[in-house]
């Protein structure tokens, strides 16, 4: 491929992707909730929700490629109308870290010489080394806190064995509390949250910005009073960009939840802040560094 393809993405993940592996610029249109990087997506054709595209919009930008997705259940439906439509396509669906390396080889060889290989190979390696400098300090750790994910609140739904939050917990010298349950997610009344005695909680309720996140609602659950994040105020509104999308952004995510958690760790490979990474919300409603988003 000698011009520089023209490319649409279907989900925020894919955008993110992309943008790492320098090809922002090929972007002519992208679904309606890709809003990272801002300065580049800002101004690009939205074609509509990743579960409802305008196929018709998408045909008129002419794509060389279509990179669709299988990470949220129903864009199956999209697939197959992108495939009626006679666009050339390519499916990204990681579940873990090492997924995200594989996608990014397989956009590669989709798209031809459009990105070269040792520029590729830079990238992932750079993502690489983040992982593995963390590994290297927490693989040692004796105190692995537990943590609850909390994908939405009644009922409860929270990240399961099968999804990257539970590599990302693991990885950052934690535990995810549901991560022998089998599957992507776990459906609960609360109750089996309370057993399993977190230590922290952890928000990133879909589709919800961290600020409207009720956080009083979460405080008032009388019923979760002895569980060790409730009493000891370990209670955070994180991004859901940060750890909600598998994309080489889950890298940023890992590290600042290693400034949370285990901040001596953070101190000794001389992270940033966790706050530079995305706005941190307390259980007091402030925010860390009064980053906000």
């Amino acid at each position: 491929m000698t011009a520089r393809p023209r490319i649409a993405s279907l989900c925020p993940s894919n955008t993110e992707i992309l943008c790492a592996m320098g090809l922002g610029d090929c972007l002519v249109g992208v679904d309606l909730y890709s809003d990272y990087p801002p300065d580049v997506v800002r101004a690009l054709p939205k074609l509509g929700p990743d579960l409802n595209i305008d196929i018709e919009r998408l045909c008129n930008l002419k794509p060389d490629l279509t990179v669709c997705s299988l990470s949220v259940p129903g864009m199956e439906r999209v697939v197959e109308s992108v495939r009626s439509a006679g666009l050339p396509y390519i499916v990204l669906s990681p579940h873990g870290i090492s997924d995200i390396w594989q996608d990014m080889r397989l956009v590669a060889d989709a798209l031809d010489g459009a990105v070269p290989q040792d520029v590729l190979e830079t990238v992932i390696s750079s993502l690489q080394r983040r992982v593995a400098n963390i590994v290297k300090q927490t693989q040692t750790c004796e105190d692995r806190p537990k943590l609850y994910w909390e994908w939405w609140p009644n009922p409860v739904f929270s990240p399961a064995q099968s999804n990257w939050l539970t590599e990302i917990s693991f990885l950052a010298g934690c535990a995810n509390i549901f991560a022998d349950a089998e599957g992507d997610q776990v459906k609960d009344d609360g109750s089996r949250v309370i057993a399993a005695n977190p230590d922290y909680v952890l928000a990133v309720w879909t589709g919800v910005p961290q600020h409207k996140v009720p956080l009083q609602k979460i405080l008032s659950r009388q019923t979760w009073s002895s569980v060790p994040a409730m009493r000891n105020h370990q209670i955070y509104v994180l991004s859901e960009g940060l750890y909600c999308r598998p994309s080489p952004r889950l890298i940023d995510g890992l590290e600042q939840l290693v400034g949370i958690v285990h901040p001596d760790i953070a101190r000794t490979l001389q992270l940033p802040s966790p706050a530079s990474y995305g706005p941190v919300r307390t259980w007091d409603g402030s925010w860390l560094d009064g980053i906000t988003p």
